[in-house]
């Protein structure tokens, strides 16, 4: 048994890094533009959908990948634009935009599933092909990392992480904030929709419910990454790295959980309370084990 637990070990580390692909756009609203975006349940699906539509039709797969990046991208901006032109609180918006997207969704697909045979179409990722599809995952996390730490070093992503950081602040300085949320929403969901796209191809299916409980994979990710490389470094590539070990770390704990012959149908429920453990320590931390602060100089006298 320990032995076949290792032998699928490789298997989880691609699904996992795919999914650690898609905890980086959550890690972008959650983390640097302070938001709480569900867009994700629907633009992961949505980047599916297009992916295996495209490829289905006969697009090269590089092509359809893109498309899938674009309609991620369409996705951010109509949560973007429902947050900051029609004032809608970022978490509804988020919420709105998903509904649509389920219907989207169907409609890409015309029906709930298609299926993705790697022996039929040409694809980068496939379940048979793990070594070949950490390979491919490896180069996709190098490039996507080396671009978004350029990016946030640059005015504009400066701009992004100010906005996150202190919005009047940012105002006072100049800052379009509504255009710098947007753009965060943007990115974050192209990427997300990205990652959707590589899991099609991987798990060989475009389904409508892939996207069903992403955001606690993703926030799941995320925690587990910062724990894992707080004490390392706090530079960003390092954290976004972290992200991606998170997401293998979940996976691996799910290969486990399967093995171990636990109920499967409950490790959402369990993601979910380690997620909410992990946001609440620091909270904890603070109220219930910081020791009070003495002022210094001693007490002052009448």
């Amino acid at each position: 048994m320990f032995f076949d637990w290792l032998g699928a070990l490789p298997g989880a580390s691609a699904q996992g890094m795919v999914w650690g692909i898609m905890a980086i756009g959550v890690y972008l609203t959650y983390r640097i533009l302070d938001l709480a975006d569900l867009t994700v349940d629907g633009s992961i699906c949505t980047g599916g959908a297009v992916c295996a539509v495209l490829v289905t039709n006969g697009v090269n797969v590089w092509l359809a990948m893109l498309a899938a990046l674009a309609a991620g991208l369409l996705a951010g901006l109509i949560t973007g634009v429902l947050h900051t032109f029609m004032g809608i609180p970022a978490i509804l918006a988020g919420i709105l935009t998903q509904l649509m997207l389920w219907s989207i969704n169907l409609k890409i697909m015309g029906k709930a599933n298609i299926a993705l045979p790697i022996r039929k179409y040409e694809l980068l990722l496939a379940q048979i092909k793990v070594v070949q599809s950490i390979l491919v995952l490896l180069a996709v996390v190098a490039v996507l990392i080396a671009v978004l730490y350029w990016f946030f070093g640059t005015e504009l992503g400066t701009s992004l992480r100010a906005t996150g950081n202190n919005q009047n602040m940012s105002r006072a300085q100049g800052i379009n904030t509504d255009f710098t949320k947007i753009l965060g929403l943007v990115l974050s969901n192209g990427i997300v929709a990205f990652a959707g796209a590589l899991l099609a191809q991987y798990q060989g299916f475009a389904d409508i419910n892939m996207g069903r409980g992403a955001i606690v994979i993703g926030l799941a990710a995320v925690i587990i990454g910062e724990a894992v490389v707080s004490r390392i470094s706090q530079n960003f590539a390092v954290r976004l790295c972290g992200v991606i070990i998170g997401g293998v770390i979940y996976y691996y704990v799910y290969q486990t959980v399967i093995f171990l012959g636990l109920d499967a149908d409950l490790l959402k429920m369990l993601s979910a309370l380690v997620v909410a453990i992990f946001l609440a320590a620091p909270y904890w931390k603070k109220k219930y084990f910081s020791k009070p602060h003495h002022a210094k100089g001693g007490e002052d006298h009448a």
